[in-house]
C-alpha cells in the first residue's frame, strides 16, 4: 500500500521535471513535432494553376482537409 503511494508521488515529480524541461527547450527555440513532408510550394502552384482542393489532394496523395489546412496557413 505504501509502495503505491510512493509510486504516484514519483510520477508527479517526473512529469513536473518533464514540463520544466519542455518550457526551457521552447525558450531556447527548440521545435517539437514531426517535420513537414508535404511540398507546400507545389501545392500553391497547383492552386494558382486553377486546380481545386479535391484534384490537388488526389494528385499529391493527401487528404482534402490537409489541402485546405495548408492553404489557410500559407494565406496568413
Amino acid at each position: 500500500m505504501f509502495s503505491d503511494f510512493y509510486l504516484f508521488e514519483g510520477m508527479g515529480k517526473n512529469s513536473q521535471r518533464t514540463n520544466e524541461g519542455r518550457i526551457e527547450a521552447k525558450a531556447k527555440g527548440v521545435k517539437f513535432g514531426r517535420k513537414r513532408t508535404i511540398d507546400t510550394e507545389k501545392l500553391r502552384t497547383l492552386r494558382k494553376n486553377g486546380l481545386g482542393a479535391t484534384d490537388i489532394a488526389k494528385q499529391m496523395g493527401i487528404g482534402r482537409s490537409t489541402v485546405y489546412k495548408l492553404l489557410n496557413e500559407t494565406d496568413e
